[in-house]
């Protein structure tokens, strides 16, 4: 069979993964084996593949191949996010650039371009991850719009409504003026800013006086009701009862008293805007005051902002500043740093804003998911460090806001029958809520054209909170045959930003929902950072586009290039040539494959190099399993790939082969080779998970197999007992080798001139290696010795002194002079640290670390010095 000189990572990569699709080696259905079942983190319908995408998929894929090798129903489940806020931004900026508002669009008809915007760019991050080699279950790609999983949306609300959990409260929520909808708390992202603090003159009504106030937010005042302050402040016990004039809007307000204000921040002095701030809103309603709303949707200020109606909230700032400064209220301005809430879809500046939303109680849902993980042990989190931010997260859990002021995602189903706000009821169907809304208000003769549903829709993540059930369609069946069986799942790959906002949500679904836990594992991957540990991002312009990479370096070594550097939990420091490396890495294996094939076998005897060298590789094949084995369980996949790297690349190529290996134009013998080649098999297994486009190419090429027998469902190599001192012999026998070839190197003696060795075997080392010796150091003999024999260099391996007569090899005067050299500039060295360390000023005041330093250059030099002096010993 002819073998390509190079391998072709885009023709193999096509070949393959069409094979393996058409073969359905990644479909799955419940049988009798055990299922191993992955659901896929579900990427925006907006997204294209990034590098944290990549890292994530590459792990996936890693331990759902090593499971379908091992034997077990591995179903991998894929599926996009229909992301309400960024997919309807999108949306919304691709109508503009046509010309079109979505003010000016019915939500059918807005809708309607939203599907259409899906259909043509939703579900690319699919393929992408193809290119990959991702070995989903594609006939079960999922998407949180489907009719089904919007049916389970909308029964687990109505379940939950029901159940007294959900309910509709008007609260101080987060805005995103951007976006036009509310957040939760969990999808505000708090950074420390520069601003200013503004200390502001309000006159006291009735006097000459005036109250200076401290704020960083100078607009909105104009929704002030009150000025507060603490009731055991003396500077400000005459104020009480009085009131004070609000600048600009010239609006009278009272100066009230509570204890909630910080008399030793700014002035002491506290203005209250019950409708912009969430502490101002409490005090307000303890004291009764008044709200006033200054803010448009947009953070445009309204009628209420008076002259500045339609100013954006910012430059309303500016402007206000000015005004309080010409009138004489701004007393001064001084810099100040403080943290801003921004939205995590967004990046707009938060704006406290009061409406009436629906939410979700969390205390009780919370409890047995805080206890899955930290007390039973049911749910592992990998690596366990975040458990602390688990507990945190979950033992101040608050209600979730789970209404979105958007179009695009699940309408909330809650209709209303009147203008009361609590006059409406909550169901499935439209038809459903008619019967209940007649039944509730007592009027049979409602129409469903006297219904209106709810403009709202449902947070995105209320949706993927059930993901690992609504997937195998648990929550309109619960008890069928899917979810009966793959449910829980076995491990769950995500990034650990999105803990609370998914994985412990999910937790609490699938106790409430299922009564058990919904995965066993959560493996938490770090974030791709650049070498400068910056987060990747489109923005910073940090991130190499992943579709590029796969083309440069092939799938299989870019997923080696994230892998080798990426830690459970551990942030990865990307460097591209990580991914060079892993190239590096699959040209290796296909060269070692191509020397293989191109060895002539003949019917000789096999030599005894080559039985020892495979019985060798066979006991340090079992041991690396046993070390990969024990990396999978603890999810140490960047070490279980280390291993394979190792045993492939160091002691496959650059020691079996090389044992094996024939001289110049001769056969190898039959038995050495078959051999070889199943070993080689056995490696390929272990490459699988990491390389799979690579090691499917060259098992395929090895012998015709049948669909059956591809490597994607080969059977995973199981772990036996291996002769740890048939190891430790041969490792005895490679320092050996070593140190003969340093010593040709360095003397510069060319391997086809033999030489030979004398030893001095205080150890008691076993001769049967020395085959090994004499192949791979072209060595004609091995013999014992007495006493060190002149003209020759020595080395130590453990106690055994080993000698390399060099008379007749290499000029012995010009090698002595050499070493004389060396001994003297050695000699100089040690000296100068002597000295150093013998200075007690330098030795107490040096930090540890440079003392320790210095005495091990000592050590070191004391040793070199011992060797030089023995081999100038030997050569006289």
């Amino acid at each position: 069979m002819e073998i390509p000189s190079k391998y072709d990572p885009q023709r193999v990569e096509s070949q393959w993964y069409s094979y393996w699709m058409k073969h359905g080696y990644f479909y799955s259905q419940p049988d009798e084996r055990e299922p191993y079942t992955i659901v896929i983190p579900p990427p925006n319908v907006t997204g294209v593949l990034h590098m944290g995408h990549m890292l994530n998929n590459t792990l996936q894929d890693v331990l759902i191949r090593r499971a379908r090798m091992q034997g077990r129903n591995a179903c991998w489940v894929p599926g996009t996010d229909h992301a309400s806020i960024a997919t309807e931004a999108k949306v919304v900026a691709k109508l503009k650039e046509q010309g079109v508002s979505k003010d000016s669009l019915s939500r059918e008809e807005f809708l309607e371009h939203a599907w259409e915007w899906t259909h043509e760019y939703g579900g690319v991050i699919l393929e992408q991850l193809k290119k990959l080699g991702c070995s989903c279950d594609w006939k079960r790609t999922a998407f949180t719009m489907d009719p089904e999983m919007e049916a389970s949306v909308i029964s687990v609300f109505v379940d939950l409504y029901r159940q007294g959990l959900i309910y509709r409260g008007y609260r101080m929520v987060n805005w995103d003026p951007q976006a036009k909808t509310t957040l939760s708390d969990e999808e505000v992202n708090y950074e420390e800013r520069q601003g200013f603090l503004y200390h502001i003159a309000y006159p006291v009504e009735g006097t000459d006086q005036k109250v200076v106030i401290a704020t960083t937010r100078p607009e909105t005042l104009l929704g002030d009701t009150a000025v507060c302050v603490h009731p055991e402040d003396e500077r400000y016990s005459h104020l009480k009862g009085k009131k004070v004039r609000v600048p600009i809007c010239d609006r009278v307000v009272p100066v009230i008293q509570d204890t909630y204000v910080t008399m030793e921040f700014g002035t002491g002095c506290l203005k209250i805007t019950p409708a912009h701030d969430e502490n101002d809103y409490q005090i307000g309603q303890q004291h009764g005051l008044e709200i006033v709303d200054i803010f448009h949707p947009d953070a445009r200020l309204n009628s209420n902002g008076l002259h500045y109606e339609g100013m954006d909230r910012f430059e309303a700032r500016k402007a206000i500043i000015k005004e309080l400064d010409a009138q004489g209220f701004l007393v001064k301005t001084e810099q100040y740093t403080n943290k801003v809430g921004t939205s995590e879809r967004t990046g707009a500046v938060i704006e406290p804003r009061l409406s009436d939303q629906w939410f979700l109680k969390t205390k009780e849902l919370a409890e047995p998911a805080l206890a899955a993980v930290l007390d039973n042990g049911e749910i592992s989190l990998v690596p366990s460090k975040f458990e602390n931010t688990y507990r945190h997260w979950m033992e101040n859990i608050r209600d979730w806001n789970i209404s979105r002021q958007l179009w695009w995602g699940q309408r909330i189903p809650a209709y209303y029958y009147g203008p009361g706000k609590d006059q409406f009821v909550v169901a499935a169907t439209a038809e459903e809520a008619l019967e209940l809304s007649r039944s509730q208000s007592g009027n049979a003769n409602l129409q469903p054209g006297d219904l209106h549903q709810d403009e709202d829709v449902l947070d995105t993540w209320f949706s993927s909170w059930i993901w690992p059930i609504s997937v195998f369609g648990g929550i309109l069946d619960p008890e069928n045959e899917e979810v009966s069986y793959y449910y829980p799942t076995s491990d769950l790959v995500t990034a650990p930003d999105i803990l609370f906002f998914w994985v412990a949500r999910m937790i609490m679904a699938g106790y409430h929902f299922r009564g058990e836990k919904p995965f066993n594992t959560v493996y938490l991957t770090g974030l791709v950072r650049d070498k400068q540990r910056r987060k990747m991002s489109k923005s910073l312009g940090n991130s190499p586009d992943a579709l590029e990479l796969i083309a440069q370096y092939g799938a299989d070594g870019v997923r080696v290039g994230l892998l080798l550097s990426a830690p459970a939990g551990n942030d990865l420091l990307f460097e591209e040539n990580l991914c060079q490396q892993g190239k590096n890495f699959a040209n290796k294996v296909w060269n070692a494959f191509r020397l293989v094939q191109g060895w002539e076998q003949s019917e000789i005897p096999q030599p005894e190099a080559a039985r020892l060298g495979i019985a060798w590789y066979r006991a340090r094949f079992m041991k690396t399993v046993e070390e990969i084995e024990g990396h999978y369980e603890k999810y140490r996949i960047s070490d279980a790939l280390m291993a394979t790297y190792k045993l492939i690349w160091d002691d496959f190529c650059s020691w079996l082969l090389e044992i094996v290996k024939p001289a110049y134009q001769a056969p190898i013998d039959t038995r050495t080779y078959a051999e070889v080649i199943q070993l080689f098999e056995e490696n390929l297994k272990l490459l699988h998970p990491f390389m799979p486009f690579l090691s499917e190419e060259i098992w395929q090429l090895m012998a015709q197999r049948t669909p059956d027998q591809a490597l994607i469902v080969a059977t995973w190599p199981k772990q036996t007992s291996f002769d740890q001192d048939l190891l430790d012999a041969f490792d005895f026998t490679r320092e050996v080798i070593s140190a003969v070839r340093t010593i040709r190197k360095e003397k510069q003696i060319p391997f086809r001139d033999a030489v030979s060795l004398l030893v001095l075997n205080e150890e008691g080392s076993d001769p049967k290696w020395d085959v090994l010796i004499q192949k791979l150091t072209n060595t004609t003999e091995i013999r014992d010795t007495d006493e060190a024999p002149q003209g020759a260099l020595s080395f130590r391996v453990k106690s055994n002194e080993y000698y390399l007569p060099l008379t007749g090899v290499v000029d012995v005067a010009s090698e002595m002079e050499k070493i004389q050299e060396e001994l003297e500039y050695t000699r100089g060295f040690l000296t100068s640290v002597q000295k150093k360390l013998s200075n007690r000023r330098f030795v107490d005041n040096a930090p540890e670390k440079v003392v320790a330093l210095e005495q091990k250059k000592a050590s070191d030099a004391e040793a070199r010095i011992e060797t030089l002096e023995k081999s100038l010993a030997n050569l006289k």
